[in-house]
């Protein structure tokens, strides 16, 4: 097996707490358009939806869009809030996920140590205007090589397209030296274990494998990364 070379970073809930960047933008959002109180109950309800509307696209049973403007339909229907207002929800949404920056495990730190060892970049089905002003403000756009967004290439994780784009990008490597890393099952170790490259799953929370995936690295620490690396 040859050594490291190159690694893939999921961005929202790998590297980045995506769930408190959830509630800090769902709260502005409610203050912006006037929705009165956004209270605990009320945020997990929509991030139980959101979660259940991405995983069906990793599923390739609705597309982005529907993603993007189905979450919030069905959740303002549940609170009789008109559903005309989604656009621009939607909108400001983007813009206020990246208004909170918050490190899982001392991501920067670890990325930052890595950087003179091996190619960086990261790998996300977020929008463009989320992640861009996320990479921006955390600093984690000045550390990657690169970064592939799924809008900007036209297909989503874990699609052989998102993968075979990256491949085409990053150079010639054997596809031993190239690991991914990431939280979700669905999306970063599905399309890792289709792409037959090496695949690091971050499980904090000690989930089962429910789809039995031949996962080659299964971590509760982004520290952990390090270790990998360095023994090959």
């Amino acid at each position: 097996m040859h050594q490291i070379k190159v690694i893939l970073w999921d961005i929202d809930q790998t590297l980045l707490n995506f769930f408190a960047a959830e509630a800090c933008a769902i709260r502005a959002c409610f203050q912006r358009f006037s929705l009165g109180e956004c209270s605990d109950a009320i945020l997990a309800e929509y991030s139980a939806i959101n979660t259940r509307y991405w995983k069906r696209m990793e599923r390739g049973e609705i597309t982005k869009q529907e993603v993007l403007e189905g979450r919030f339909v069905e959740f303002f229907s549940n609170h009789n809030i008109p559903t005309g207002l989604v656009p621009a929800f939607n909108a400001e949404y983007q813009v206020r996920l990246g208004d909170t920056i918050c490190f899982h495990d001392d991501a920067y730190a670890i990325v930052k140590a890595l950087k003179p060892k091996v190619k960086q970049y990261g790998v996300t089905n977020g929008t463009v205007t989320a992640q861009r002003r996320k990479l921006e403000k955390s600093g984690l756009g000045a550390l990657f090589d690169g970064v592939f967004i799924s809008d900007e290439i036209g297909f989503e994780k874990p699609s052989k397209g998102f993968f075979d784009a990256v491949f085409r990008t990053i150079g010639n490597y054997q596809k031993d030296e190239i690991l991914i890393v990431g939280d979700s099952l669905t999306s970063d170790m599905k399309g890792g274990c289709q792409a037959q490259i090496r695949c690091c799953w971050y499980n904090p929370d000690r989930q089962e494998n429910a789809l039995s995936l031949p996962i080659d690295y299964e971590i509760t620490d982004l520290h952990e990364v390090l270790r990998i690396v360095n023994m090959g």
